[in-house]
């Protein structure tokens, strides 16, 4: 099909639920996404941070394969082999105890609401069910997690939602401890503001915030759906701040393009989630598991270390371009925000870009850029380039 038979056919029977760019993607190889006509475009975005692994990888693919023709699914009430290797590999290379896999980011940070409802239900009985998030936290498209989110925007249209949650400003404790009380179960934090506008959080902040919930007996949550699985530069986020969170969730790139997600927990949580309190039908799919395993075999430390690179990379030739529309860089890893100066709008730049053969993002007040974690410098330059040409 051409771009245009494919945009006719898409606006006929998909729901108008996304502001689509007017392109229409066929195939990649690396970074490097092409439409149907062959038109090649740089890509920043790797699915929103999913695709870690680009377009193309052959022992991904192969790894697929061989999944799919042998096994490609079965219920959890029978064991497979991938998910618990992938389950063996995520607690030994981080520090946790245990692992429940589902489908989705939204999915995820619901099991980690659940989680910390029942720990405190279980050990202290109702009426202390209340989690804390962040002012411009963003953890999902479901009525709780829109809810957990900490953007007023988000909370429209679906009435009622949820219930039990209250907001902090980010990196002050103080406000926080206001937004406390006896009701309180558990703190849900993002460590970097993803569709808040890629803000990290201090790490005083985060090492306080730990000492605080140990204290009271609340459960530090982390959502790592967006900067886990490399993104940040460690496997997960939380290992740069020297925290162990009691549970985080996790999903994007995780299975390198195919739907997966899921909450690993810590020792003081292990038997929270018993039999007949939690499933998912979908969860620890094989196929999506024998793929999570690729992608842990590739994201070596030494890969991981070239991620940071990479990131600071793109960072600073970014700013000595010193673009009109843009000012400073912010973010860890290769999860870079990009501030827009008053004066220009985030949409129109983003579109002009796309137009010249640069896929990027928004979030919050500015940019966002998520490339693959196997972007090679040829192809940052390319994308650099771009965004010189087009901005400049």
């Amino acid at each position: 099909m051409t771009s245009q038979e494919i945009k006719t056919l898409t606006g006929q029977y998909i729901m108008n639920t996304y502001g689509r760019f007017p392109v229409a993607i066929d195939h990649g190889e690396g970074a490097t996404l092409y439409d149907p006509e062959g038109r090649a475009y740089i890509d920043f975005t790797s699915g929103i941070g999913v695709c870690d692994l680009g377009y193309g990888n052959q022992a991904w693919a192969d790894a697929i394969a061989v999944q799919a023709k042998k096994l490609g699914h079965v219920s959890n009430l029978f064991y497979t082999e991938p998910a618990a290797r992938l389950a063996e590999t995520l607690c030994k290379r981080t520090g946790m105890s245990c692992v429940f896999f589902a489908n989705g980011g939204g999915e995820a940070n619901e099991g980690l609401i659940k989680l910390a409802r029942k720990y405190s239900f279980d050990k202290y009985g109702k009426g202390r069910a209340t989690i804390i998030t962040l002012k411009n936290s963003f953890h999902g498209r479901t009525i709780t997690t829109l809810k957990a989110t900490g953007q007023e925007v988000f909370h429209q249209y679906f009435f009622p939602f949820t219930e039990g949650f209250r907001y902090a400003d980010a990196n002050d404790l103080a406000s926080l401890k206001a937004a406390a009380g006896d009701d309180v179960c558990a703190v849900l934090v993002e460590l970097v503001q993803g569709e808040g506008g890629v803000l990290p959080l201090e790490t005083e902040y985060v090492q306080a915030l730990k000492a605080l919930c140990e204290e009271r007996d609340w459960l530090l949550l982390a959502d790592e759906v967006q900067t886990g699985v490399g993104r940040t530069g460690t496997l997960f986020a939380f290992q740069q701040y020297g925290i162990l969170p009691d549970a985080a969730s996790f999903a994007k790139g995780i299975a390198g393009g195919l739907p997966m997600s899921g909450v690993m927990a810590g020792e003081k949580c292990r038997h929270v989630l018993g039999p007949g309190t939690h499933a998912t039908t979908f969860g620890a799919n094989p196929v999506c598991a024998a793929a999570g395993l690729v992608v842990q075999e590739t994201l070596t430390d030494r890969f991981l270390e070239e991620v940071t690179v990479k990131g600071s990379y793109l960072r600073s030739q970014i700013e000595a371009m010193d673009l009109p529309c843009f000012g400073k860089t912010r973010g860890m890893g290769l999860m870079i925000g990009v501030e827009v100066r008053a004066g220009y709008d985030k949409s129109e730049i983003a579109a002009k870009l796309i137009e010249n053969g640069l896929l990027v993002l928004t979030a919050g007040p500015g940019m966002r850029l998520l490339p693959p974690l196997v972007i090679t410098k040829e192809e940052m330059d390319q994308g650099l380039a771009i965004m010189k040409k087009t901005l400049g």
